[in-house]
């Protein structure tokens, strides 16, 4: 049987998962009682109730006795280094761009990844069914972005089918009025996508690109059998990234159809198989036969720009949330992390129970942390900050290419957002009542920017980014919040009494009845300095009888936080305290006298 192997790449959004559905539906040798619900491939909680991919997995469809492997990856390039490491498993990518928004800041950041590897791209314009899809300005755009990350003539001379990843449907005519099925896609699959070398007789050599875990195999190496056979008990050789050699046994073998994995006996180069044997494998090795030991080069993955310090829970009510709250856990489940994540990167800290956790953005580590709370870890983190690099004895700071599109009414107000953020505009359009702006500015403009830009665009604001370089840094302080913290004077439980009287000094975070702690932020204030306040204060009763009847207090909603607005709040003398049933926000040092200390001797 003749083997594709192809990966799906695209912005957030633009109907990647989708589209798989279509062709696992459309497969041919689908079992008749397996329901493919919408977004399989989305397997992880997060992924569903979020909508995006995190992780790049994989399944696989047979096609007129062909196996098209296929692999959905992440939009976002926060999970860029998914993309980067299933680059050397295929031939070819389907580059899925929406034929209404066109080609958007992470459309370039995948396919960057995908010329550089050196695959065939296919364009898939999707989304032409939609209002307002213009599928050949789209196009035009595809090819414009072709010229500027210079592709060679056979890259540029790419074919392109036009789809409606939620109907099933496609076609080679932008009109689109021929569309029955998937089969316009299934074949320029098979006709352009390169043949993968199918060498089974000589040596073996196999390089795991993602890792899985299994509780009864431990870990999981996924990657394409680049040349040779691969056969169940065989003893084969792992030569390690620092060039050791270890030898071990296949324990099993597994193959991938549809959406099950499928055990196998043997399996031959060019397919993407897993393989289970080896305890510590991981990304970028090569699985070689004994004897023959000859490494492919180590897989290529861009560097963190983002860090944050995560440490154990040191705040009051510590251990009584959290079901993993020591630092011999913290640290565990850290580092079982960085085996299944090679982008991500933990160091810990001598001497204290903190480790500085790095990664590719906010979203990335935001997800690390969602992932342990749901797992009933009970830890504190600091505010992301940017990794400074020195080359050439100068400090350089990440800078970010970010496109934003707004509505016109809101543009002057974006633009001065941005401005003050140190972005510098590339360029402005209009696009039916629409605006799009396109920015250079540094990383550190962006943490903490998402909240009030979608405050000042009242939700219709579409901000998309991806990292550019390294430049030189600016020495302006940039992103950090310009207004006050209401913080708690004293432990106890919130009144209604209490917050009514505070009301006028900013925004609350919390309702009445709910167990506070001294040094606990407890809401915004409206002052650019923080205010220490008494959140517990019952109202005094006597046995006088009042001549007027007390007036009902009616107290305005407290503003709820999600764990990314929470890191967006916080300045770098705060914290925010994560446990499985809240995530709450604290001062450094709860003392308040203290925290006066340190300020009136801080210069």
């Amino acid at each position: 049987m003749e083997i594709r192997n192809v990966a799906i790449i695209a912005h957030v959004d633009h109907g990647k998962t989708t589209l798989v559905d279509e062709l696992l539906k459309q497969s041919e040798k689908r079992n008749a009682h397996e329901q493919i619900v919408e977004r399989a491939m989305d397997s992880n909680d997060i992924e569903r109730e979020r909508g995006i991919t995190i992780l790049a997995k994989n399944t696989a469809i047979e096609y007129k006795g062909y196996r098209i492997n296929i692999l959905d990856t992440p939009g976002h390039a926060d999970f860029g280094g998914e993309v980067e490491r299933i680059m050397k498993m295929v031939d070819a990518v389907l580059l899925v761009v929406d034929a209404y928004e066109g080609a958007m800041p992470q459309t370039r950041f995948v396919l960057k990844k995908a010329l550089e590897a050196n695959v065939k791209p296919i364009v898939v314009i999707n989304k032409v069914d939609r209002q307002f899809a213009r599928p050949l300005e789209s196009v035009n755009e595809v090819f414009d972005l072709f010229v500027e990350l210079s592709a060679n003539d056979e890259q540029l001379d790419f074919p392109i089918v036009y789809a409606s990843g939620i109907r099933g449907l496609s076609s080679f005519n932008h009109e689109f009025t021929d569309a029955k099925d998937m089969k316009p896609l299934l074949e320029t699959i098979i006709k352009h996508c390169p043949k993968p070398n199918q060498d089974k007789d000589s040596r073996l050599q196999f390089q795991p690109a993602l890792l899985d875990y299994n509780d009864y195999v431990g870990r999981i190496g996924i990657g394409k059998i680049n040349r040779g056979t691969i056969k169940v008990n065989q003893q084969v050789s792992c030569v390690r990234l620092d060039g050791t050699i270890k030898p071990f046994r296949i324990q099993k073998l597994f193959s991938f159809i549809g959406l099950n994995r499928v055990e196998v006996e043997e399996a031959y180069a060019g397919d993407i198989v897993a393989i289970a044997g080896l305890t510590d494998i991981n990304v970028g090795e090569t699985v070689c036969e004994v004897g023959f030991e000859e490494a492919l080069p180590i897989l290529h993955i861009d560097e963190p720009t983002v860090q944050m310090t995560f440490g154990t829970n040191t705040s009051p009510f510590a251990g009584k949330e959290g079901k993993f709250v020591t630092a011999s856990k913290i640290e565990e489940r850290l580092f079982k992390e960085i085996q299944k994540d090679v982008s991500l990167k933990v160091e810990r800290l001598g001497g204290k129970e903190e480790w500085i956790v790095s990664g590719r953005g906010e979203l990335h580590l935001g997800i690390l942390i969602e992932n342990m709370r749901r797992e009933g870890f009970e830890f504190q983190v600091s505010r992301p900050q940017v990794i400074i690099q020195t080359i050439n004895g100068v400090p350089h700071e990440p800078y970010e290419f970010v496109q934003v599109d707004c509505p016109n009414e809101v543009v002057g107000t974006v633009i001065e957002m941005l401005g003050s953020r140190k972005g510098i505009m590339n360029n402005m359009h209009n696009h039916v009542n629409q605006s799009r702006l396109t920015y250079t500015m540094p990383s550190r403009g962006l943490i903490g920017f998402m909240t009030d830009f979608m405050t000042a665009t009242k939700g219709y604001g579409i901000i998309s980014h991806s990292y550019l370089e390294y430049r030189p840094i600016e020495h302006v302080e940039v992103g950090s919040r310009q207004t006050g913290a209401l913080v708690s004077l004293l432990e106890g439980m919130t009144t209604a009494y209490a917050i009514g009287r505070l009301e006028d000094r900013g925004t609350m975070f919390v309702e009445p009845r709910v167990n506070v702690y001294e040094g606990m932020i407890i809401g915004e204030a409206n002052k650019e300095f923080d205010l220490a306040v008494n959140v517990t204060q019952e109202k005094q009763l006597t046995n006088m009888r009042s001549s007027s009847k007390d007036s009902t207090v009616v107290l305005k909603k407290a503003r709820e936080l999600s764990l990314e607005a929470c890191l967006e709040f916080i300045n770098d003398d705060e914290l925010v305290e994560i446990t499985p049933k809240n995530i709450r926000l604290r001062k450094r040092i709860l003392k308040t006298n203290e925290r006066k200390k340190s300020d009136k001797y801080t210069i």
